[in-house]
């Protein structure tokens, strides 16, 4: 069997792929023709663990888009939430379609799937990385300030699977990551260490902030966290993207961040609905960087 491409992380493309992808998900943002249909036939199937709006909404869109079908998958329409053994059910759900997507708790769930599965497997979120959001951050970055090399971009909050996206799009890109966050909430070590001189971890926001080209945050407490909410709460709470905190960065920095978002806890509410925030774009630019992906790997 060749082993088909796959994207369970973003060190999974090269830089100069990485580009590419973002430059054809622009263009396939500002130019959509109906009669486009590269995956006509083709069948994308969607494994649902965690429940999502955007992640689904855009690659069933994505995938109608190009010809093709989205098959929607939960827990409860699987084996897979009956314990069928996860290498089976990759090499049986591999053979009929052409494409999965997972969106899943446990890392190695989508790592499994990909070595068992005969078809391209795409990550759509595990609890370690989150790399779809990340093509569609990038795009938007690139769409409002140009490229993101050598620019210096802070994270803020939890050392989460967003974080560590970002510690990988610092890697390819080439750009400089400051994240400021809470003891006992820091990113995996390993994934900070690869990243060598690149990253550069703070323990206030302050210093995180000053000079930066993009800030971005994400809720405290993600989803099956919620238990730890009231904890969270203590430990995040000088962590807010507040204007005090954009004012430390460049005066053209933007904003970002992958919602659903929080209000008055992890960014003040004039901060994502005011002028430096690019967040609704991004958002939307799931839809565009995703089908890019899929024409990638699919076509």
């Amino acid at each position: 069997m060749i082993q088909p491409r796959h994207f369970i992380s973003l060190l999974d493309l090269s830089s100069d792929e990485l580009r590419g992808l973002i430059s054809r998900a622009t263009e396939l943002k500002n130019n959509r023709d109906p009669d486009f249909q590269p995956l006509k036939g083709k069948v994308l199937a969607m494994i649902f663990e965690k429940s999502s709006t955007r992640t689904r909404i855009s690659f069933e869109t994505g995938m109608t888009h190009f010809g093709g079908s989205a098959l929607f998958l939960s827990p409860r329409d699987t084996q897979l939430g009956r314990g069928e053994p996860l290498e089976d059910s990759a090499k049986v759900i591999s053979s009929m379609v052409d494409g999965i997507m997972l969106r899943t708790f446990s890392h190695e769930t989508v790592t499994t799937f990909a070595k068992y599965s005969s078809v391209p497997v795409i990550n759509g979120l595990t609890e370690l990385l989150h790399p779809c959001q990340l093509l569609a951050d990038m795009q938007a970055y690139f769409e409002h300030q140009g490229d993101i090399q050598g620019k210096t971009v802070t994270w803020i909050g939890d050392g989460n699977n967003m974080c560590h996206s970002y510690i990988n799009a610092a890697r390819v890109l080439d750009f400089k990551l400051n994240i400021g966050c809470p003891e006992g909430y820091l990113p995996d070590q390993a994934i900070v260490d690869a990243a060598g001189d690149r990253v550069t971890v703070f323990n206030n926001v302050k210093q995180a902030a000053e000079n930066s080209d993009l800030l971005v945050t994400d809720v405290w407490a993600s989803m099956g966290q919620e238990e730890e909410q009231k904890k969270r709460e203590i430990a995040f709470k000088d962590f807010q993207v507040s204007s005090e905190t954009m004012a430390l960065a460049n005066k053209d920095a933007i904003f970002m961040h992958c919602l659903p978002a929080h209000r008055g806890e992890e960014v003040a509410a004039e901060v994502i609905d005011g002028p430096q925030s690019v967040v609704f774009d991004a958002a939307e630019n799931r839809l565009h960087a995703q089908k890019a992906l899929l024409e990638f790997l699919l076509k």
